[in-house]
């Protein structure tokens, strides 16, 4: 089975992912707690993509609106389409980010650092676009560490077949309460 083959296979588990983290950070108000780092805020917003079917039959869904108002993603759910893409708004203590998330790769997309004193520094000598070019890259990483430990957390949930039957139905319960 070459590279191609073994992602498409496996692309649901990015999908799964982040329905879960969708399931998650509506359970407790938009705040997961992830080990290690406390309360993380975690809202979905605007934009959804789902998809449905395989081959000529295959489908895409783009669901847009307020947070409170993606009533359209969760009847895809509940229709069996599978969550591609969302936007999410993650906030770890001071820090906040915007991003796209595509589940089938884990891929970000658009993604937007916190604002930083560095930022709006003024000085465009080499040293300070150095230090803000590096602040960037540490606040993206920061992004990534974060949500590599959320795809963890999914995982080890994902893989213990007792505790993700009651997660499982859990989300089916929640997929299905009336908006």
């Amino acid at each position: 089975m070459d590279l191609v083959d073994l992602i498409v296979e496996k692309r649901f588990l990015g999908q799964e992912f982040l329905t879960w983290l969708w399931y998650k950070s509506e359970e407790r108000g938009g705040t997961i707690l992830l080990p290690g780092y406390g309360d993380i805020q975690l809202v979905f917003e605007k934009h959804m993509l789902l998809e449905y079917g395989e081959g000529e039959a295959f489908e895409k869904i783009i669901c847009q609106g307020l947070q409170a108002e993606l009533h359209e993603a969760r009847t895809g759910l509940r229709m069996g389409k599978k969550l591609e893409q969302a936007r999410i708004h993650m906030t770890q203590g001071e820090y906040e980010w915007h991003m796209t998330l595509k589940a089938s790769l884990l891929e970000f997309r658009s993604v937007k650092p916190p604002r930083t004193m560095a930022a709006s520094e003024e000085g465009d000598n080499a040293e300070a676009v150095e230090g803000r070019l590096l602040e960037r890259i540490g606040l993206l990483d920061m992004a990534t560490r974060t949500v590599d430990d959320l795809f963890r957390m999914f995982l080890e949930l994902r893989t213990s077949p007792g505790i993700w039957q009651e997660e499982l139905e859990r989300i089916r319960k929640w997929i299905h309460k009336a908006n």
